[in-house]
């Protein structure tokens, strides 16, 4: 498999006792609650990666993460974002 090769493999959670089993239902549940609270009060995080999202899917670099270093370290970002986070405003 692809991700295994990737040193990603399936975590196998019948290890678990119930217990444990169910203290980790409940982590994620408020890992993902705690996430979207983060990204409803940070809207700008949507804007940025569709931002982001967009120029790779545009540009298509042979390098990603060289791309995505440039992209976000880039000094004009705020600047170029703004302008969409007002044009976005009227969406929320």
């Amino acid at each position: 498999m692809m991700a295994e090769k990737a040193g990603v493999t399936k975590l196998d959670v019948s290890v678990l006792n119930a217990e444990q089993q169910e203290k980790l239902r409940q982590f994620k549940i408020k890992t993902r609650i705690d996430n979207e609270r983060y990204l409803r009060s940070h809207p700008e995080v949507d804007v940025l990666i569709g931002d982001f999202l967009r120029d790779v899917l545009h540009k298509r670099p042979a390098d990603i993460r060289e791309f995505a270093a440039d992209h976000f370290s880039n000094p004009n970002l705020q600047e170029t974002i703004l302008p969409k986070m007002e044009g976005n405003s009227d969406m929320n």
